[in-house]
């Protein structure tokens, strides 16, 4: 084994056991690394020099995108986006850290800058657009009591799709409020609305199976007759198909996903008066940098604010 892949393999683990992170934390950096490695054709952590990071995002920012099949296909500039070039540099930076660390005469990671990205614009529905939306599943059925459940769940909560499915199905109802594990298996609590607990639990005096999951997965229906069958734990496709449905048969243009009710969720608090610090621990963002990209939206609604009462007597 090649010194820089010991090296690599030692800070996978460090970032795993040590920091707690997550699987796909892990897999995701160990993807961002090897191909860092892979293209510069480095042997060992002292290889690595400001020139041989340069050409490597040169490289990222002009290759095709690569398919899971190994396919090319073109991104909107030619090249990886800058979102994602900026997630390379930041693994690149992170175990020029931890080498420095361990004693390691390497590159300085504060060398090397971050890409500078646009500031991410968040699209929000209209309020009549959003309650047809989650009204619009069947009440009538179990596929539609859990799907409206969902709808409900994700708006009152502000969840990651992922946090979603892989709920418990025996939460306490009556206090309202449930602990999710979230990124790096932190814990925090988020609350129910009267109408996600109703919700809730009109679909669970529906059920009759007893998978320990809260959302499941159901087989498709040969006869309106006979109730489908529970698969198992709902998955994060399924999840995004059954939103892109019930967007289309609530008769909404603009695009609805999990993570944009995520965004309804924070930007339905800030414009009610929540202040930026509580949002940021209601959605789990460990930065409130990133809690940040809100305000914006916020900033409408004050510009509308200001347009109605600003110097109303002057325009008499």
């Amino acid at each position: 084994m090649a010194a820089i892949e010991k090296s690599l393999k030692d800070y996978l683990d460090y970032l795993e056991i040590e920091k707690n992170r997550s699987p796909k934390t892990r897999e995701n950096y160990e993807r961002y690394l090897k191909a860092f490695i892979d293209f510069s054709r480095i042997k060992k952590p002292e290889d690595i020099t400001m020139e041989t990071v340069k050409e490597f995002r040169i490289w990222l920012a002009r290759s095709p995108v690569r398919g899971r099949e190994g396919s090319k296909r073109a991104s909107a500039s030619n090249g990886i986006k800058k979102v994602t070039q900026t997630y390379y540099a930041i693994a690149i930076r992170n175990f020029l850290k931890y080498l420095i660390k361990n004693d390691f005469e390497v590159l300085s990671p504060d060398k090397i800058e971050l890409p500078k990205i646009p500031r991410r614009q968040i699209d929000i529905i209209e309020y009549a657009d959003l309650e047809r939306f989650l009204s619009a599943p069947a009440q009538n059925t179990l596929r539609g009591l859990r799907d409206r459940a969902i709808l409900e769940m994700f708006f009152s909560t502000g969840l990651r799709i992922s946090e979603l499915c892989n709920l418990d199905r025996y939460i306490n109802l009556d206090r309202g409020e449930i602990t999710v594990r979230g990124k790096g298996e932190k814990l925090r609590v988020v609350f129910l609305s009267d109408r996600a607990r109703a919700a809730i639990k009109n679909y669970l005096d529906k059920r009759s199976d007893t998978t320990e999951h809260l959302f499941i997965s159901l087989s498709k229906q040969t006869s309106p007759l006979k109730e489908p069958k529970v698969i198992g734990k709902i998955t994060s496709r399924a999840v995004q198909r059954l939103v892109e449905f019930y967007r289309r048969k609530a008769g909404i243009a603009k695009k609805i996903t999990p993570h944009q009710i995520r965004h309804q969720f924070a930007t339905d608090l800030l414009i009610n008066g929540a202040d930026l610090r509580s949002v940021q621990e209601l959605l789990g963002h460990s930065n409130i940098s990133t809690t940040q990209i809100y305000t914006h939206i916020t900033n409408k609604e004050l510009r509308e604010i200001h347009k109605s009462f600003h110097a109303a007597r002057r325009r008499k």
